[in-house]
């Protein structure tokens, strides 16, 4: 779909298991390719919004299938916008504290980084509750 200030949106809804974030990161990647980002870039990308959906399915919906999760994906001239969406329970980012990411390394543990590595890998996240128990993760990447 065509807008004036757009160049292109793209949509996908899914389940939320983990057997689509594969379909979502092909998404992901295939709109990123669209917009010329570099390979290493829309690796970044990709992993960002598989982060984003990963806490979607275990902190949300705690891990049931039957939660719907949207990703949308809007390009205009001078960024990539993914919004990913959902009615799962409500979530506070500023409860998850910064990590300490030697302390991490050297306890050798698994999982809890997500939106660290969000906040790495993406020139902006920001955390929405929307109006209906919705919460929003928009992910923004500048060209």
């Amino acid at each position: 779909m065509k807008t004036a200030n757009n160049i292109f949106e793209k949509e996908l809804v899914v389940k939320s298991t983990t057997d689509n974030l594969a379909l979502i990161r092909d998404f992901t990647k295939s709109a990123a390719q669209k917009c010329g980002f570099t390979e290493e870039t829309i690796d970044k990308i990709a992993l960002a919004v598989d982060e984003a959906c990963t806490n979607v399915i275990k902190h949300a919906y705690k891990f049931s299938p039957e939660g719907d999760i949207i990703v949308n994906i809007n390009v205009n001239h001078s960024k990539m916008t993914v919004s990913i969406t959902d009615h799962g329970s409500n979530f506070d980012p500023s409860l998850v504290p910064e990590p300490d990411v030697k302390k991490y390394y050297r306890q050798h543990k698994i999982g809890g980084l997500g939106i660290y590595l969000m906040r790495k890998l993406m020139d902006e996240v920001n955390f929405n509750s929307v109006a209906g128990s919705k919460n929003q993760v928009v992910l923004v990447k500048y060209f």
